[in-house]
């Protein structure tokens, strides 16, 4: 008897070692990647802010609040709701969103590229015929055949095409991450504003009524002078005159606030006939913001860091398109059983297989290939460019913001004295007149003086406060561009504000 054990144990050494040439060759295969790796563009922000000699040192109290949610700085229990809402029902922030999920979908497509696909077929049919035969005899005859079969076909992912591609992807997924936050951080910048705006008229209204009612007043008084002949009529005219006008301001108020409480129940997602807001003080608090460096505003706008992932993934495309130019390996494998009776059908004799690998190039294309890479590197130069011009702009509206924040602050101090001082010209105006020294109109040009300032003073106290908002808008409003990594890892952005999406992922 022969022992042949240990020619089958050198069959399957040599079989394993041929096994693991194949998998190092096809490793070694797909190492290989076309295309640039990518680098950030490099931008040149300064080393600090125009604005920041002078600037008020402070806390940072945009660094004390939860990671998104800047308005609670302005401690106002109204303005906190709202933001609550808008972050689940403003229909812009879920736009974005659906955008989101709609990357994710397509990065998970991509992948699947890596692997092979497998398909299976059954199939059973039964054929016949008849034939005439000697004497006339004619014969009928049928087949039955039974087919079941599986193919497996896999593209190896030689040149990185596909590689490249899920970066391209991927990237993508993160810009767009980064634009749900941005289209959050707008939703609330134009929510706080018009609630602000709300807030201002509210202030500005509460002027107008004191001073419709200190007018009615004076009316009265002046009428009554008259019919006592101590004063004529022109004074009754022109303190009915200031009366009616006052009045009107106060109407055309009405039609102000309610544009600015149907822009925030839009914001809501709501119908405006559906929403109000209450009258109240304006009784926000200024906050301090922290402004920090130049470089530091790269990993705070959601903005930047969206163009950021969109110039990475044109860089990826260049390695798709550039991947073209070389042949394509296909491995492709297919096994089954045929048989044309059912009882045999999945028997050894049944069976059938085929495995083997296909390799297409394509030889001629009339410069296509070429003008799919030159149109990829024109994008990832257009999307540089985006990049660049989009940190400019941040810079800008930082800048611009700051400027405001120290304008309007000293423009706030400043009016705060011109009323105190118009107030002070309007009380001796009228001891005068009480006292028959001057008439009416004179008092009466003093009172539009003072009105003017104060509302000119409400409207600087709102625009303080306006610019506030847009600076916090211009840094980024609390988010870090280190977030972009817990989207990377979950594939979701959150949408609660304190766990907000996105950041620069250097590749």
């Amino acid at each position: 008897m022969i022992d042949c054990s240990g020619i089958v144990g050198f069959k399957y050494v040599v079989r394993s070692v041929r096994v693991a040439l194949l998998l190092g060759a096809l490793s070694l295969l797909t190492s290989c990647m076309m295309g640039p790796d990518y680098l950030r563009p490099k931008i040149d922000v300064g080393v600090q802010f125009k604005e920041t000699p002078g600037w008020k040192p402070a806390q940072p109290q945009l660094a004390e609040v939860p990671s998104g949610a800047w308005w609670l700085m302005y401690k106002d229990l109204t303005l906190n709701q709202l933001m609550q809402e808008l972050n689940l029902a403003n229909q812009n922030i879920a736009q974005a969103e659906a955008r989101f999920r709609q990357a994710v979908a397509l990065t998970q497509g991509s992948r699947a590229s890596l692997l092979p696909t497998v398909s299976a077929t059954g199939l059973a049919t039964r054929a016949g015929g008849s034939a005439t035969g000697p004497g006339g005899v004619v014969n009928s005859t049928s087949i039955s055949t039974f087919n079941a079969n599986a193919l497996a076909s896999w593209q190896i992912d030689i040149w990185g095409s596909v590689r490249r591609n899920i970066e391209s992807t991927d990237a993508t997924k993160l810009a767009l991450a980064a634009e749900v936050t941005g289209a959050r951080l707008t939703a609330q910048t134009a929510m706080g504003l018009s609630y602000l705006q709300v807030r201002v008229l509210d202030e500005q209204k509460r002027l107008l009524q004191a001073t419709v009612t200190s007018y009615e007043r004076a009316l009265k008084l002046t009428q009554n002078r008259y019919n006592a002949g101590i004063s004529g009529q022109a004074d009754v005219a022109v303190a009915r005159t200031q009366l009616e006008s006052t009045r009107a301001q106060l109407i055309d108020l009405e039609q102000q606030r309610a544009i600015a409480e149907n822009a925030v129940a839009v914001l809501l997602g709501r119908a405006p006939s559906t929403f109000s807001v209450a009258a109240q003080p304006l009784a926000l608090v200024p906050p301090k913001v922290p402004v920090g460096l130049p470089s530091e505003l790269l990993e705070r706008r959601p903005d930047i860091s969206a163009a950021e992932r969109r110039a990475a993934s044109a860089n990826a495309l260049i390695g798709v398109a550039t991947a073209a130019w070389f042949p394509s390996l296909t491995l492709n494998a297919n096994t089954g059983y045929r048989s044309n009776d059912l009882t045999q059908w999945f028997s050894a004799p049944a069976q059938f297989w085929s495995l083997g690998p296909q390799l297409a190039a394509l030889i001629f294309d009339g410069g296509a290939r070429q003008a799919q890479i030159s149109q990829a590197r024109a994008q990832f130069d257009l999307q540089t460019a985006v990049y660049r011009q989009t940190v400019l702009n941040a810079l800008q509206e930082v800048e611009n913001a700051m400027i405001q924040m120290r304008v309007f602050e000293q423009e706030e101090a400043v009016q705060r004295l011109a009323v105190e001082a118009a107030r002070l010209s309007l009380r001796l105006a009228r001891n005068q007149y009480d006292q028959g020294l001057i008439d009416y109109l004179s008092v009466a040009v003093l009172e539009a003086t003072a009105l003017n300032n104060e509302r000119t003073y409400i409207t600087l106290v709102g625009n303080r406060f306006a610019a506030s908002l847009r600076l916090i808008a211009a840094l980024g409003g609390g988010w870090s561009a280190e977030e972009l990594r817990r989207v990377d890892d979950s594939g979701n952005p959150s949408a609660n504000p304190s766990k907000t999406v996105p950041t620069n992922r250097a590749d």
